[in-house]
């Protein structure tokens, strides 16, 4: 039997644009009072929507944070994935950059929610971290291919890259860093095409 509509809308398609609202709403009070004061009666009155409205998609304030957070991760993922699939080697690692910088310019109220101190959001960032590693220590091997470091030098250098670049980009998106947004990506840049170089380095180093 076919679902029923209501002014052209079924129920599956209902309860999506209220959780939709919902996340939408708890975007909103991240970015202009902070996690800690996001409620479930703020984020309601927000999206103008009944309490009930709120239990049919989240047990609580945190697990819509999390929605919310995961929902942004995969949007962001998505468009670094893009940029790689989009472009040759010769430019891919300025299409990546530019892509993420880009992704979270669209929406300035992203980065308060990626970065946001949040405890579980913290975990959830550790998990990021390491997958943005592993897509890093990948391409690595694809672009420099006999010339790259060996694997577990490739790993340490990803997650040494990864976590620098984000404690340098929540900064910039805080406002903490005086440089514009072609500077940053060039720095960006250069960070990761000297790193590239590891190899070389490590050999020095190992006499």
């Amino acid at each position: 039997m076919a679902e029923r509509t209501y002014a052209g809308e079924t129920g599956d398609e209902r309860r999506a644009r209220r959780r939709a609202a919902l996340t939408d709403a708890a975007l909103d009070l991240v970015a202009e009072v902070g996690w800690e004061r996001v409620t479930v009666r703020a984020v309601c009155g927000r999206a103008r929507l009944n309490d009930r409205y709120f239990y049919e998609s989240f047990a609580d304030r945190d697990v819509l944070l999390l929605a919310s957070w995961d929902a942004l991760a995969e949007g962001a993922l998505h468009a670094l994935t893009m940029a790689i699939e989009g472009t040759d080697k010769d430019r891919r690692v300025r299409a990546v950059v530019e892509a993420v910088i880009d992704f979270f310019i669209a929406d300035p109220r992203r980065g308060h929610l990626m970065f946001a101190p949040h405890e579980a959001l913290r975990s959830r960032r550790q998990e990021m971290l390491r997958i943005l590693a592993r897509i890093v220590a990948y391409q690595a091997t694809e672009l420099l291919g006999d010339h790259a470091a060996p694997a577990k030098d490739r790993e340490l250098g990803a997650l040494t890259l990864v976590s620098g670049t984000m404690e340098v980009f929540a900064g910039w998106l805080r406002g903490e860093l005086d440089v514009t947004r072609g500077h940053l990506a060039d720095f960006l840049v250069a960070m990761v095409n000297t790193t590239g170089d590891l190899s070389t380095a490590l050999r020095r180093e190992r006499g």
